[in-house]
C-alpha cells in the first residue's frame, strides 16, 4: 500500500494599532485576530489488495480550528535623562478545536480554550554615553500544539523571566550582556523521541529553569580586521523530574533538559580589504547535550567545533543593475565530522521475561556534512 498525506490550510490575520508620542511618552496600542483553518486527511493511492476500496480513498480525516485574539499595550516613559521604565501589558484569548481521526486513525477530539496575561516592564539606566544597563521582568503562556493534544498534552506552559543586561559601545567596541533566569512550569520540552513522520514529540517537565549568561560583541581591531565573538553559558535543568523506568516510577532529581548545550560559543573574523571586497572566518562551537531528559549516556551528543569560510565581491556596473555580489562560501572547511542532532527513544520489554518490565532505548543521528560549498551571486536593480 502507498499512502500519501494532506494538509489544506487557510490563515487569515488582522492587525490594528495606534501611537501615541512626545518627548518622553510613547504608548503603543493595538489589537489582533487570527483565524486557522486545516484539513488533515490521508489518501491511499495505490494497494495491492484494495478490496471495495477507491484510488485517493480518505483512510482518515480531521478539521482543525484555532482562533488567536490578543489585545495589548506597550508603554516607554522617559522619567528623566538617564532613566527610562517600559511597560507591555497583553492579553491573549486562544480557542482550539479539532474533530477526526490522526494518521494512525486514532480518534482526536480537542475543544480547548485558553487565557492569558503577559505582562512586561523593565527598566532602563544610562549611565553615560558609553554605558547603559536594563532590568526587565516578563511572564509569558504558550498554549500546546495540535501534535501536543495527539500526545495527550492539555496543559500550556507558564514561564516567569528576569534579565539584567550591560551594554558598552565606543568607536572601537560593542557589547551586549545579558544575564537571565528563566523558571517554567510545565514547559513543553523535547523528550528526544519522533513519529513516523519524524516531527519531534514534546511533554511538559514539571519544573524546570533555564539559567544563563550571553555576551556579543563587535571589536574593531583595525580599519580592516574586526572580530564578532558571542557566547552563552547557561544550566538549563528539569527539577524533580520523574521517569518511569523498569515499570517503576523514579524521581531523578535535576536533570539536564533535552538539546540545551550548556556553552554554545562562535565567532567572526572579518577582513575587509576595501569598500567591495571581504573575507570571513566563521567559527562555532557548541558543547554537549542529551537529546532526552532523563541523562541517559546513549542519548548524548558530543560536543563539536566548525569553521566556515566566506568571501564576497562586489561590482559596480554602469548600466542595467546597481551592483553585483558574488560570494563563495566553503562549509565546514577542516573536513570535521560531527553529529548536530538526532532523536532518543525508550520503550518497555514486557514480553522476554514473564511478569517483568525491562526499560530499553535507543537513539538515532543525523551526521553532517563534511567539506561543502556554496556559490553565488545577488543582483541590486
Amino acid at each position: 500500500m502507498i499512502r500519501r498525506r494532506w494538509l489544506d490550510n487557510d490563515f487569515y490575520v488582522v492587525n490594528a494599532n495606534a501611537t501615541y508620542k512626545n518627548d518622553d511618552v510613547e504608548f503603543i496600542f493595538g489589537t489582533s485576530y487570527s483565524n486557522y483553518t486545516g484539513n488533515h486527511f490521508g489518501e491511499i493511492i495505490w494497494a495491492q489488495f484494495a478490496s471495495n476500496s477507491e484510488i485517493r480513498d480518505h483512510y482518515y480525516d480531521a478539521n482543525t480550528k484555532k482562533n488567536d485574539a490578543n489585545i495589548f499595550g506597550k508603554l516607554t516613559y522617559n522619567l528623566n535623562d538617564s532613566w527610562t521604565l517600559f511597560t507591555d501589558l497583553q492579553g491573549r484569548f486562544v480557542k482550539f478545536d479539532t474533530k477526526g481521526l490522526t494518521s494512525d486513525r486514532t480518534p482526536i477530539n480537542v475543544d480547548e480554550n485558553y487565557s492569558f496575561f503577559n505582562p512586561k516592564a523593565g527598566l532602563t539606566f544610562e549611565a553615560n554615553t558609553n554605558n547603559s544597563f536594563y532590568l526587565s521582568y516578563a511572564k509569558a503562556n504558550r498554549e500546546p500544539n495540535r501534535n501536543d493534544f495527539e500526545n495527550g498534552i492539555f496543559t500550556s506552559e507558564k514561564l516567569n523571566d528576569f534579565e539584567l543586561g550591560w551594554r558598552f559601545k565606543n568607536e572601537a567596541v560593542k557589547i551586549n550582556s545579558n544575564i537571565y533566569y528563566m523558571f517554567y512550569k510545565d514547559q513543553l520540552v523535547l523528550t528526544g523521541a519522533i513519529d513516523d513522520t519524524g516531527s519531534p514529540i514534546r511533554a511538559t517537565s514539571g519544573k524546570s529553569y533555564r539559567l544563563g549568561l550571553e555576551i556579543d560583541a563587535q571589536i574593531k581591531l583595525t580599519d580592516k580586521i574586526s572580530l564578532q565573538p558571542n557566547i552563552a553559558i547557561s544550566s538549563n535543568k528539569n527539577v524533580d523530574f520523574l521517569s518511569t523506568w523498569n515499570g517503576e516510577l523514579v524521581d531523578l532529581g535535576n536533570t539536564d533538559i533535552a538539546f540545551s548545550p550548556n556553552l554554545i560559543a562562535a565567532n567572526a573574523l572579518v577582513f575587509q580589504p576595501n569598500n567591495k571586497m571581504q573575507f570571513s572566518l566563521l567559527s562555532k562551537y557548541v558543547g554537549e547535550q542529551y537529546m532526552g531528559n532523563i541523562d541517559n549516556a546513549n542519548s548524548k551528543l558530543e560536543s563539536y567545533f566548525v569553521n566556515d569560510f566566506n568571501v564576497s565581491y562586489e561590482i559596480i556596473p554602469k548600466k542595467i543593475v546597481k551592483s553585483i555580489v558574488l560570494s563563495a562560501l566553503v562549509n565546514n572547511i577542516f573536513n570535521t565530522e560531527y553529529i548536530s542532532n538526532g532523536y532518543y527513544y525508550t520503550y518497555d520489554d514486557t514480553w522476554s521475561v514473564p511478569n517483568q518490565t525491562t526499560t530499553l532505548d535507543g537513539a538515532g543521528y543525523y551526521p553532517q556534512a563534511t567539506r561543502n560549498f556554496l556559490v553565488g551571486a545577488t543582483f541590486k536593480f
